[in-house]
């Protein structure tokens, strides 16, 4: 399942920004937004077993944040399913239970809520 996050306003950097924080705290997400797709390059091209860091995807993260190689190299989703309309998603792991996309949605109220963006969420 995806849950996918339509941002209205600006700042929609900042707030894509603040989405990234959310998504170095919750493992069992990947995530992906229209800014990665821009700062990580070759990222159509970029084979399953090639690690992220080459493609930049630690120098993104560690900007925003404490996260680890690892993570790095699980957090951004390899499904090849397009933002489309959406600006971010969060593709969960597993079937999301409803306390989840609850809290999903808490945490993106409160990062959201100081930048001044406002948001849709749909979950498919």
């Amino acid at each position: 399942m995806i849950s996918y996050i339509k941002l209205y306003g600006p700042p929609i950097y900042e707030a894509i920004k603040e989405l990234d924080k959310i998504a170095i705290t919750m493992p069992e997400v990947c995530i992906m937004s229209n800014v990665m797709m821009a700062s990580l390059p070759n990222y159509a091209e970029r084979q399953e077993s090639t690690p992220l860091i080459w493609g930049g995807a630690y120098e993104y993260f560690s900007e925003i944040g404490d996260v680890t190689v690892e993570r790095c190299n699980k957090i951004i989703s390899k499904s090849g399913e397009k933002l489309g309309e959406y600006d971010y998603f969060f593709e969960w792991f597993k079937k999301p239970t409803m306390d989840e996309l609850n809290g999903l949605v808490k945490k993106i109220d409160e990062a959201l809520k100081p930048v001044g963006t406002r948001y849709s969420i749909v979950t498919k």
